[in-house]
């Protein structure tokens, strides 16, 4: 599907399940992909959430004009507006129903970049194999806090974003056109609970072997959890394993299931 956004002419994939949908969703691939390319790299998994139409968004030549001031790809380059993108699928398609972001990797950005910028569009968001930005490297800072439930899925064995936070490899910096500090993961998770005004000390519990659950969880404010896939690469957790040059996907967490605990259990 085509639509305008910003003065250029965007493309997206909607998938709207046959016996309607409560919600719709917005999922951002990540680095080189594209709509197809995100469907197959997670087997459609997306797809088949219950009750949700799914929009798969294409950014520009591969890439998100993300939150990440150390992004030097096209879309950010070009100054391609993918926040007005996002607007306008969303005032296309909602007709009223709840809006979630979902994005991996550098769609995770993008996802971290909603979130500061039009919290509006959206009651959640999830945040696959990405980080908040360090406030050196942040694009979009200042703005008012608008508290919204976030989901963070990280594996401790991502070799492209690390789990831990800092700088990229200097092979990735090249490869993927990107650079500056990131917070860890734990550390994004306990941004985002702070900025929604969570000051309880986070839960923490143990899943399965692979699987660690963090839980920033506070009467009367939006919650915070981070899935911690220990051992696992720079892939969506699910049935679906990714090309073993990014590493471990593990299949002990279905990430389109967690979503659905959290964001609209």
């Amino acid at each position: 599907m085509e639509i305008d956004a910003a003065g250029r002419t965007r493309t997206y994939t909607l998938i709207e399940p046959s016996g309607g949908h409560d919600r719709l969703l917005l999922v951002f691939h990540g680095s080189t992909q594209n709509a197809a390319k995100f469907r197959a790299f997670t087997g459609g998994a997306f797809d088949a959430i219950p009750g949700t139409a799914v929009a798969y968004l294409d950014g520009y030549r591969g890439n998100w004009n993300d939150a990440r001031i150390g992004s030097r790809f096209p879309a950010r380059l070009a100054g391609v507006d993918d926040v007005a993108f996002a607007e306008a699928v969303v005032k296309k398609h909602a007709d009223g129903r709840d809006v979630y972001a979902a994005g991996y990797s550098n769609g995770g950005g993008m996802v971290v970049r909603l979130l500061h910028e039009r919290p509006d569009l959206m009651a959640g968001a999830t945040v696959i194999a990405a980080q908040q930005p360090a406030p050196s490297n942040f694009l979009v800072p200042g703005l008012p806090v608008v508290p919204k439930p976030v989901l963070i899925v990280h594996g401790t064995k991502d070799r492209i974003v690390p789990y831990a936070g800092g700088e990229m490899a200097p092979w990735a910096r090249f490869a993927f056109k990107v650079g500056g500090e990131m917070l860890s993961a734990p550390e994004t998770a306990a941004f985002f609970a702070a900025r929604n005004g969570i000051t309880t000390p986070p839960t923490t519990t143990d899943v399965s072997a692979e699987i660690t659950r963090t839980d920033h969880h506070q009467h009367g404010h939006a919650p915070v959890r981070l899935f911690t896939v220990h051992g696992g690469g720079h892939t969506v957790p699910g049935p679906h394993p990714a090309p073993r040059l990014v590493g471990h996907t593990s299949q002990e967490l279905h990430t389109t299931t967690a979503m659905a605990d959290f964001l609209w259990p």
